[in-house]
């Protein structure tokens, strides 16, 4: 669903939100910790379902690159909040694959890994580019 009710996010904020994300899943994948993804699990909630100007993190890092005068532009925030939907569905797949004791766990998390490197290296949203062709192909009604 398109979302416009929600605040626009600043995309440099989003870049380095991406490399957290990338960061924490390759630090679950180095230290064989995948307990650290129950963090993605988390913040793909709370920014995918909830909105991003609700997440404590998100304010938190808007606040301080404002200050910086380093924010970047305003973005819609329907796609990145599609892509925080993916992000709270692959990291559960995740945890679920390693709390049912299956090594599996590591295919999400280093999807997660590369998909977050091409948002935060390249600003490519692979979520965002899939939400838009969507869109494209199937309308919604009265649009």
């Amino acid at each position: 669903m398109l979302r416009f009710d929600v605040p626009q996010v600043w995309s440099n904020v989003i870049r380095l939100e991406a490399f957290i994300t990338a960061a924490v899943a390759a630090l679950a994948l180095a230290l064989n910790q995948p307990w650290l993804m129950a963090l993605l699990v988390a913040l793909g909630l709370v920014r995918g379902f909830v909105g991003h100007h609700r997440c404590p993190s998100h304010y938190v890092w808007k606040g301080l690159m404002l200050r910086l005068n380093c924010a970047g532009k305003l973005e819609d925030a329907g796609a990145k909040m599609f892509a925080n939907k993916v992000l709270f569905i692959a990291s559960s797949v995740s945890l679920a694959l390693f709390l049912s004791g299956s090594n599996l766990w590591m295919v999400p998390a280093a999807m997660l890994v590369v998909f977050a490197t091409l948002e935060w290296a390249f600003s490519f949203c692979a979520a965002c580019w899939a939400y838009g062709a969507w869109y494209k192909k199937f309308p919604p009604a009265g649009a």
